[in-house]
């Protein structure tokens, strides 16, 4: 069954937990999605801007955190979280029982890494995907289409984030990003030596998400790089539209691929591309997930 299928014959069940800007995004998304109803966004302030945006837009709303999705009077067939690495370790634990996908934003490293261009969206084999990190969303797409074409000695992936749009969860994460991001390099590439960094930028007016691959390649021509990057780039634009290249250069066996990330999206500033990227990649996997389950997906029943 195809996700426009599953549109005209009904719509399946997901809740949000977060109400940052990250769950504020998520929530403008599933507002446009043909398969995908927000039945519930759960925060743990009731005051906040994030449930505040989900009411207008006529969703249900709660601020009781995890306990909110444990008393739900039906499961949810997905679930974004949307909060910190730390607090989706706890999720997850407390959800291990419950028949939901849990798509986490956060890097807990606990689940199934998902890239699209990667891994595809369609072979999620557990009930936990991991996306990693906005920097290795970015990233890793370039670096895999690299190490599939060229032996590669070493990969170093360096993302900036404006300060304005980096939150308390990512402020909180920042040693779960970077390790999470270098482990997912590292598994993609096969390449031993790898390095992740991310930098906070108090730029004004704030910097566009961008992210640089460094490599060693011995051999490498720049003609050879620049199709290899160009053909993925093509590929992630499929589902986040603002991804492009912004520079590519080979000095001997040093390569360096530079990406930017702009925001399509109802509610972020077009600099957050960060939030944009990952959040477009968490919606592909949930309708994804919709279009194997049966029209009856919407009582938390599988096909």
């Amino acid at each position: 069954m195809t996700v426009s299928e599953l549109g005209l014959a009904g719509r399946i069940r997901v809740g949000v937990i977060g109400t940052g800007a990250i769950g504020q995004d998520l929530v403008s998304k599933l507002h446009r999605s043909p398969v995908l109803e927000c039945a519930l966004v759960i925060g743990r302030n009731a005051a906040s801007e994030g449930l505040a945006y989900a009411a207008r837009l006529g969703y249900p709303v709660s601020d009781g955190g995890i306990d909110a999705v444990l008393a739900a009077d039906r499961p949810f067939d997905v679930l974004f979280d949307a909060t910190s690495a730390a607090a989706h370790a706890e999720h997850w634990r407390l959800l291990a029982d419950v028949p939901t996908l849990l798509v986490d934003l956060t890097p807990s490293k606990i689940g199934q890494m998902v890239v699209p261009t990667v891994t595809g969206v369609g072979g999620v084999t557990g009930r936990d995907v991991s996306l990693i990190s906005c920097g290795g969303q970015a990233s890793i797409p370039v670096a895999h289409a690299l190490a599939e074409r060229f032996a590669v000695d070493y990969i170093e992936v360096v993302s900036t984030v404006a300060s304005t749009i980096a939150g308390r969860a990512t402020r909180l994460n920042l040693d779960e990003y970077v390790a999470t991001t270098q482990h997912a390099v590292t598994t993609f590439t096969d390449v031993a030596e790898t390095k992740a960094i991310l930098n906070i930028s108090p730029a004004v007016p704030p910097a566009t998400f961008r992210t640089a691959v460094h490599a060693v390649i011995p051999g490498a021509d720049v003609a050879g790089v620049r199709a290899v990057v160009d053909e993925v780039a093509a590929r992630v634009r499929a589902f986040a539209p603002g991804y492009r290249v912004t520079a590519c250069s080979v000095a001997g066996e040093r390569v360096v691929v530079s990406v930017e990330v702009t925001a399509t999206s109802d509610v972020l500033p077009p600099y957050a591309g960060n939030l944009d990227i990952i959040n477009s990649a968490a919606i592909l996997v949930a309708e994804q997930h919709a279009a194997r389950l049966s029209p009856a997906a919407g009582t938390g029943a599988r096909a």
